[in-house]
């Protein structure tokens, strides 16, 4: 006997509907700040080892790199355009500069950074639950 789900019609995800089943990936309180990014832990798994955030990225250059010593960070855009700047030396003349169009994962100890080239740029990101940032001041703004 084949079983039949209770509606066929499909509905739009919203966080009511869809809270019994997990969490939309978002940052739905943009009105903090205009100008600066947002952050925002969607979920953590600390036994686990791993969370998931969302970033909206409204910079347009930078001028300091990140990097996390322990931890693999996955990058996947979600909505808007972005770069991202990439190194793993702290050396300014080997940067190198990629348009963020496709989930990516970074390697321990990268240095990186985003810029928007649209108004916002929306980016989830997977990493450890507990990430320790080194940060490098590069003197100029890329």
């Amino acid at each position: 006997m084949k079983m039949k789900p209770k509606n066929n019609k499909p509905k739009l995800i919203t966080r009511e509907n869809f809270r019994r089943f997990g969490w939309i990936i978002e940052l739905p309180d943009r009105k903090v700040s205009k100008t600066e990014n947002l952050f925002k832990i969607i979920v953590r798994q600390p036994k686990q080892g791993w969370r998931v955030a969302y970033l909206v990225v409204r910079d347009r250059v930078i001028s300091r790199l990140e990097q996390h010593p322990e931890s693999l960070e996955s990058f996947e855009p979600v909505k808007g355009k972005g770069l991202l700047f990439l190194t793993t030396k702290k050396d300014s003349a080997s940067i190198e500069c990629f348009t963020l169009d496709r989930p990516v994962i970074l390697k321990k100890g990268v240095w990186h950074g985003v810029v928007s080239l649209s108004r916002e740029f929306d980016v989830k990101i997977v990493e450890n639950a507990s990430v320790r940032c080194v940060y490098w001041s590069l003197g100029r703004d890329l």
